[in-house]
């Protein structure tokens, strides 16, 4: 049994496909069903999906396949819906945005999911993905700036001179350039101003590495 929330956005959905051909961003579908923000959408999606009324298409992490109805749900002057609909929502790569990162003095470790941010495929390669706001100016001389989205790679094993997001004494998270010297982890700043940091390896472990960067102008 749906829930109304569930149940109201597979009617947007139906609708705005049946009216005019296009699906609804989630942006719509947020406000349509007058949530705060997408990751209730995208709750949403998912109790959709456990329920077999909606399917994830591979490779496209917006894509959803619409592939049933609840029983009076969808009406017979408009049966070409309950086909299979595919909803390549803008063909854009969703994106968890779980929290700050430290571009600067660390900050508390990595927030919790909660948010999305929508970006172009061509923003992320193969693996896991998440994106972080910058808080700081530390990274300027990369050419990241305070209030940038970082989009990072999950991955625990990198190169000398990769910038990372680590987090140190597990507690503390900040984006650096890293390097292994004499047994030790330095933490590299892109700032004269900011000294390295120099630790044991048993007080850093790398979150995953910088992909790529947004920047909004205002």
């Amino acid at each position: 049994m749906l829930t109304r929330k569930q149940r109201d956005l597979l009617i947007f959905i139906r609708d705005r496909v049946a009216d005019g051909g296009v699906p609804p961003s989630f942006d719509e579908m947020k406000d349509a069903l007058d949530l705060k923000s997408k990751s209730g959408i995208h709750r949403l999606i998912t109790g959709l999906e456990e329920r077999g009324f909606v399917r994830r298409l591979p490779n496209r992490a917006r894509a959803l396949e619409v592939i049933k109805f609840p029983e009076g749900l969808d009406s017979p002057e408009k049966p070409s819906v309950l086909q299979k609909i595919v909803t390549a929502v803008n063909d854009m790569v969703s994106l968890p945005l779980v929290g700050k990162i430290a571009a600067g003095t660390p900050i508390e470790a990595i927030q919790n999911e909660t948010d999305f941010i929508d970006i172009p495929p061509s923003m992320v390669g193969n693996g896991e993905h998440y994106a972080l706001t910058v808080e700081g100016d530390s990274m300027i001389k990369a050419g990241i700036n305070d209030g940038d989205t970082v989009i990072i790679r999950k991955i625990n094993q990198v190169r000398d001179g990769t910038i990372v997001v680590a987090l140190v004494d597990g507690a503390e998270a900040t984006l650096k350039r890293i390097y292994r010297r004499d047994g030790k982890v330095i933490l590299e700043a892109e700032n004269d101003a900011y000294k390295p940091r120099i630790l044991t390896p048993d007080r850093v472990q790398i979150q995953g590495q910088l992909a790529s960067l947004l920047r909004t102008y205002h």
